[in-house]
């Protein structure tokens, strides 16, 4: 069989918002094969794949219709597209390398004026091949800043959203403007010198009002909480998931187990404080909040909190935050291989309420898949390097074979 080789300049035209063509169906030969579900390798398989969907998985001796594009994968290790589901992409060149690192799915958590609902859009219409997008929208937060101009009905916003009506107005136009969850805060920031991660923003009554208005239109609500006090408030309130977690107490995660809430720590992002580029206050916090939030991963993963993965990344040209550094960390962390690529497949595909369609690699579903050069479930670090993606059923990144044939 032919290799294929797509060069450099067709990944980019796939990725531009100009890029128009369809699902191709494709023979993926010679995969060792992680599924997502099962703790182990299938060997030797061929993936088949048509109209954007996983068709079929067979073994090594089928005869690939002529219909079928072969790639052979060089028995190299196919598994599940990776998930992040706490980021600030709202850019087509951002998208581009979060899809380029593996990272198929995307769940916003907040961006300026709904830029994700309209790379959602993108993407859904096949304009673009990923990732594919869970949209927030624009941020429930007192301070709204630059994002007042995101929609001409936040005018009535009278300085601080914190009365119930601005609370409420916050979330409609979200919803009016399409979004799929519904992004707020529990505390203040990490990554500003002169706030305090661990002050409560707003109160349980509060955070309940915006579970309560984001019912009306069957949207769950993150919430951005690093203190305990407004991690627990969250809970209580009925938030889907804890955003970050640094200071969550034992209590508050046995509480979180009880009702069913994930957990989403950015262990990734917490991390980066500590680099030199950053404000010595921010340094110092870094190396007094990474360890408080690694005690709050462990405590969750003994108390079985569900983990889901995010990196609380924009993907610009200067952050190397990603999701392969998030489930490596995992696994430093105590959770077993299997379970921290759980986290970023099958897990995250779960929080974010689209199980059913993609995060495991079985007939019928979304052909949402990378490839690596080692298995991943003897060795994490093979995330890092990345040979194939395909989002969608379409091929946005090939670097293989390596060799030039004759």
């Amino acid at each position: 069989m032919a290799m294929i080789r797509i060069p450099m300049i067709l990944v980019m035209l796939a990725l531009s918002v100009s890029a128009t063509a369809g699902n191709g169906s494709y023979a993926l030969i010679n995969a060792n094969l992680f599924d997502g579900i099962n703790n182990g390798i299938q060997s030797g398989v061929t993936v088949l794949v048509a109209a954007g969907n996983i068709e079929a998985i067979v073994g090594a001796d089928i005869d690939v219709d002529a219909a079928y594009e072969v790639i052979d994968m060089e028995n190299n290790f196919l598994l599940p597209g990776l998930f992040d589901v706490h980021t600030h992409a709202s850019s087509l060149e951002q998208a581009q390398r979060a899809l380029l690192s593996g990272t198929t799915t995307l769940r916003s958590a907040s961006v300026t004026a709904f830029q994700d609902v309209a790379l959602r859009e993108l993407v859904q219409a096949g304009r673009i091949a990923g990732p594919d997008i869970v949209a927030a929208g624009i941020y429930v937060t007192p301070d709204l800043g630059e994002t007042v101009l995101a929609d001409p009905r936040l005018a009535e916003v009278d300085g601080l959203v914190d009365s119930d009506e601005e609370l409420r107005l916050l979330v409609n136009i979200n919803a009016d403007r399409g979004v799929d969850v519904i992004k707020t805060r529990g505390t203040e920031r990490a990554g500003l010198p002169d706030t305090d991660p661990r002050q409560q923003v707003y109160s349980e009554r509060q955070l309940r009002v915006i579970v309560d208005a984001a019912a009306r239109h069957d949207l769950p609500v993150i919430v951005h909480a690093h203190g305990d006090e407004g991690a627990r408030a969250a809970v209580l309130a009925g938030a889907r998931s804890i955003e970050h977690g640094t200071y969550l107490s034992a209590a508050t995660l046995t509480l979180m187990k009880q009702r069913g809430t994930w957990f989403v720590p950015t262990w990734v992002t917490m991390n980066e404080m500590n680099e030199e580029q950053y404000d010595h206050v921010l340094r110092l916090r870094g190396r007094h909040m990474v360890p408080q939030l690694e005690k709050a991963i462990r405590e969750a993963h003994t108390q079985g909190v569900r983990i889901a993965t995010g990196a609380d990344n924009y993907y610009d040209n200067q952050s190397t935050n990603r999701i392969s550094l998030e489930v490596e960390q995992l696994v430093h962390l105590g959770l077993s291989n299997f379970a921290a690529l759980q986290a970023a497949t099958v897990n995250s595909a779960e929080l974010l309420q689209v199980h059913e369609q993609t995060g495991r690699i079985v007939p019928g579903f979304e052909a949402d898949m990378i490839l690596v050069p080692a298995n991943p479930l003897t060795n994490i670090e093979a995330l890092q390097d990345v040979l194939l993606v395909m989002s969608n059923g379409r091929i946005a990144l090939q670097r293989f074979p390596f060799a030039v044939a004759d």
